[in-house]
């Protein structure tokens, strides 16, 4: 596993669009981890990428793409595409805002141009992910 991954588990969707649709081409997804207490919430473009209900997914994040924290391209056919070969679904964004809770309980927010990515767990799964960094979204299922 590369170094510049900073958060990875298992996920299991248990709710789309739970507060009901509110754009035409981006589900709210909500999932829960295998990890007790961890759980997020993902804006997903449909038509690019979608999850089904209870299906289950990797989601991780990572300052590179690299695999080996060398060069990598991001775009199919650019050579060695690194971490992004590995995953169904890739996007890049950035760290806005973290907020502790009671309990050791914190939530990372992540946009990625406007889709948005929260995870809410124990601090102890969020300690690698800062405010202000740049990170790409990693997925599959």
């Amino acid at each position: 596993m590369s170094t510049s991954i900073v958060f990875d588990h298992l996920f299991t969707v248990d709710s789309i669009d739970k507060d009901g649709k509110k754009f035409d081409r981006v589900a709210r997804v909500g999932a829960i981890s295998t990890t007790p207490n961890l759980n997020c919430i993902i804006d997903l473009p449909i038509e690019i990428f979608s999850l089904s209900q209870n299906e289950k997914f990797t989601l991780a994040l990572s300052t590179s793409l690299s695999s080996d924290n060398g060069t990598s391209g991001w775009r199919p056919g650019m050579g060695n595409e690194g971490l992004a070969a590995d995953y169904e679904y890739v996007c890049f964004g950035k760290v806005y805002k973290f907020d502790e809770g009671k309990q050791e309980i914190a939530t990372a927010y992540i946009s990625f141009g406007g889709l948005l990515l929260a995870i809410t767990g124990h601090v102890r799964y969020l300690t690698d992910i800062s405010v202000g960094e740049d990170i790409y979204l990693l997925i599959r299922r």
